[in-house]
């Protein structure tokens, strides 16, 4: 045996010193597919963790497909896995692989079908006004008015077949808004959900087109209510659960004397966030504190602990119950029911379900005697939630709730053992400075955990989010949470005043932390916007770390800080148009922005976010182009027909009247107008028809040519776009 070995290293040092070094490195690759081998087998116990993974990269996979795929797809996928499973079923290696692409496929196909169950008709163009009818399925308080959600329309001058199934309709503030569940008429004037304000942006027309809205709009006059039998069904419930919801609003403002303080306290106790001013909703978002103002896992699970220790306390205090009743079990089925009743009451929001699974599964491990903090039960919400709502994944809600809870359940693993080796030879204050340890040490890893979905989504880190979340969740816990607990106890009987009264003054605490930290030197900061390869890295590398228990789990940080580090690098347009043409955005030579026009609209708005840029102070036009003249270090040249933009050699004619059309057509390497183009015959012509069609454009300009990506390009034709497919093979959008 030692003398083969010697012949074999004898060998290999043989090949080196001949220059032939494919041996050396085929040994090389074996050592590490063994290594990895072992790995996996070592990890044996923690594979199943990787089956939600596969389900979310499946709806992934659904929603970067450039076109809908047939309808079979998905759901054959599925069944095309059952058979081979059952004939791989004593060949782990088989079965392991096919467990992961069914759960793809499940992921795929959960998407796909889900896609279909909301198909309904989008409006494709600017209607009204018009008179329209509709039952009022939604009412949401804001500063500026009242924004409601109407179901069961008809409209006027649209045929049934192309009405939306809901719209979206603002009501002024000076409009006392209808009850949940009334039937009105009003006049309005509607328009189609808001495409991305450029390629990768927010996308409003696929959240609509998911959560049943084909219409946006704003009501012109007073809603008038009309005769109407009252709904029926599982809507009868959601509609008297709105109206509990208005009435706790109504209640607490009638109790809470500051509007501000109120609107927050409000939305605490009924899950309605949108009266709260914007400025102090910028005020909790710069602390790393909006995440309280949105219920969520952290709500639900801090109420059904309150409701499960308390009920646990009251059995405890009657010896014949306590020695004879299963009391723990009663508290713990207890706290499952308050959870379910909490969700119902804030709106079901995905974060709430996802916390409801979870609390769930934590109280029926307690039923069951079993451990209730684990990996599993996140792994079993994750997937569920998943399959009921696919779309919502890729929102930021499900992102950043599940990175904490997934970070903090695997800090959790790590350090359990060792705080309780510690705690044991701790006396009272040891102890003490041990629970606010651990206080500090779970905001910073979810602090930690939700920053990069917070970069990804809104391109904001809030540097002192957790010297923040160390005062304000211990409020919360201690204070805002029981208080809010015996509010809804009293709320039936007209006797909750004193206990919302004590509530908000937690709440005026909070208010205050999170004004005094956003106001602190460096609070925040703007990033350019995350790609999606950027995220996916730090995703997969997240979960790679949480997932494994042994020491290769620290690749995955790899590539988290890769994930992490593109942003700075990833090129940024160097020229932006919207989807009418009217504004448009160029690059300065110091990387900035500047507008065509003065605004503060949503394209705005969205391109300097995007861009790392805060928003201007003051009015809007502080980064806006000249008139007249040369500016952004000679790049722009501007007159009373348009403006020249000159970049790596690149000439882009940015026309404001047609008169400038054949001089610039013949002279730019691309031309943008609003207008249409009359035969214009530049390389790259953007104009009022391609516009339409394609949507916003960015613009990247080097040396080597003009690269185009547009919103169309960027999203491919889809149920939700504007003139997609709809599943069934119709037009997406009327």
């Amino acid at each position: 045996m030692a003398h083969g070995v010697e012949e074999g290293m004898a060998g290999g040092m043989a090949a080196e010193e001949d220059g032939d070094t494919g041996p050396v490195r085929r040994g090389a690759v074996a050592r590490l597919s063994a290594a990895a081998v072992d790995c996996l087998a070592a990890e044996r116990e923690r594979w199943a963790l990787w089956l939600p993974v596969g389900t979310g990269a499946g709806v992934a996979l659904y929603f970067g497909l450039p076109a809908e795929p047939p309808l079979w797809l998905g759901p054959g996928a599925a069944a095309g896995c059952l058979p081979l499973l059952w004939l791989a079923r004593r060949r782990l290696a088989p079965l392991v692989l096919l467990l992961g692409v069914l759960s793809v496929a499940l992921g795929f196909a959960a998407a796909q079908l889900h896609s279909i169950a909301v198909a309904a008709p989008m409006l494709t163009r600017e209607l009204g006004p018009v008179q329209l009818t509709g039952r009022v399925l939604a009412v949401e308080r804001q500063p500026t008015g009242t924004r409601l959600m109407l179901g069961e329309l008809t409209v006027e001058r649209l045929a049934p077949e192309a009405t939306p199934a809901r719209a979206r309709l603002h009501l002024p503030a000076k409009v006392t808004p209808p009850e949940a569940g009334t039937v009105v008429r009003l006049r309005a004037m509607l328009h189609p959900p808001a495409a991305p304000a450029e390629p990768g942006a927010f996308d409003l027309q696929r959240r609509a087109y998911f959560e049943g809205f084909g219409a946006v709009g704003f009501v012109m006059g007073a809603p008038v209510a009309q005769e109407a039998p009252p709904p029926g069904g599982w809507r009868r419930v959601t509609v008297a659960f709105e109206r509990a919801r208005a009435a706790i609003a109504e209640r607490v403002r009638a109790t809470v004397p500051d509007s501000a303080e109120a609107s927050v306290t409000a939305a605490l106790l009924n899950g309605d966030a949108a009266a709260i001013p914007e400025p102090m909703m910028d005020a909790f978002r710069d602390s790393g504190l909006a995440h309280l103002l949105s219920i969520s896992g952290l709500h639900v699970g801090i109420a059904a602990g309150i409701v499960f220790w308390v009920v646990r306390a009251l059995l405890a205090l009657v010896p014949w119950v306590a020695l004879r009743w299963p009391i723990k079990k009663i508290a713990a089925l207890a706290g499952i029911l308050s959870a379910i009743l909490y969700t119902l009451l804030v709106g079901a929001p995905l974060p709430t379900l996802r916390s409801v699974l979870m609390t769930g599964l934590v109280m029926g491990a307690v039923i069951a005697d079993r451990s209730p903090i684990s990996m599993r039960l996140v792994a079993f919400a994750g997937i569920v939630t998943v399959l009921y709502d696919p779309e919502g994944m890729l929102g930021p809600s499900f992102q950043m709730s599940f990175a904490a809870v997934v970070a903090l359940i695997a800090a959790f693993e790590r350090f359990t053992p060792w705080a309780v080796r510690r705690r044991r030879e701790m006396g009272w204050f040891g102890r003490g400075a041990m629970a606010l340890g651990g206080i500090a040490f779970s905001s910073v890893v979810a602090t930690v955990a939700t920053t990069p979905y917070g970069l990804y989504h809104f391109q904001q880190v809030a540097f002192y989010g957790v010297l923040s979340n160390m005062v304000a969740i211990p409020i919360t816990t201690v204070w805002i949470m029981p208080f809010s607990l015996l509010s809804y106890l009293l709320l039936p009987f007209g006797l909750e005043g004193p206990a919302v009264t004590a509530m908000s003054w937690g709440v005026r605490l909070v208010i205050e932390t999170a004004e005094r930290t956003a106001a602190l030197p460096g609070a925040t900061a703007f990033l350019p916007a995350m790609p999606d390869a950027a995220i996916a890295a730090v995703t997969l590398g997240g979960l790679w770390l949480a997932i494994w228990t042994r020491r290769w789990r620290w690749l995955g940080l790899a590539a988290m800080v890769g994930g992490m580090v593109v942003p700075v690098f990833a090129p940024r347009p160097d020229l932006l148009v919207s989807e009418d043409g009217k504004l448009m955005a160029v690059r300065g030579a110091e990387g900035l922005l500047s507008l065509s026009a003065a605004s503060d609209g949503r394209v705005a708005d969205t391109w300097r976010r995007r861009d790392g840029m805060e928003k201007p102070e003051g009015k809007a036009g502080q980064d806006v182009w000249p008139l007249a003249g040369v500016s952004l270090d000679g790049r722009l040249r501007c007159d009373a027909l348009g403006c020249l933009y000159r970049v790596e050699g690149k000439t882009v004619a940015l026309l404001r009247q047609p008169d400038a059309l054949p001089e610039d057509c013949a002279l730019a390497d691309a031309v943008v107008i609003a207008a249409p183009s009359r035969g214009c015959r530049a390389p790259l012509v953007i104009d009022r028809w391609r516009l339409r069609r394609e949507g916003a454009h960015a613009l990247y300009l080097s040396d080597e040519g003009i690269r185009v990506e547009s919103v169309r390009g960027q999203r491919g034709d889809r149920p939700w776009t504007m003139g997609g497919k709809l599943p069934d093979g119709k037009t997406g959008a009327r």
